[in-house]
């Protein structure tokens, strides 16, 4: 059985990254645990007022649907974080 924080890398892998990657956005985890994620949003998505509802009818319920307790942080913008790494790569 996978931990929380595998199925969260799993379906930001599987699911999210391609749906923000066909709106021309690119999704960088900037940290993972069991119990957070911390997210950061860049390409066409660096400064797109649409965000904040991303992120709380997109992003959010499908990290909780794998991992209910997990927090969610998500950022944006083209200065992509240190340490962040591009989902998918």
């Amino acid at each position: 059985m996978a931990t929380p924080r595998e199925a969260i890398l799993d379906v930001l892998a599987r699911v999210l990254a391609p749906l923000i990657e066909a709106d021309g956005g690119l999704l960088f985890v900037v940290s993972a645990g069991d119990e957070a994620v911390e997210l950061h949003l860049a390409g066409r998505f660096a400064g797109c007022p649409g965000n904040a509802f991303v992120t709380r009818r997109i992003l959010e319920p499908a990290v909780r649907a794998v991992a209910p307790e997990a927090r969610v942080v998500v950022t944006w913008g083209s200065l992509i974080p240190a340490g962040a790494k591009r989902v998918g790569d």
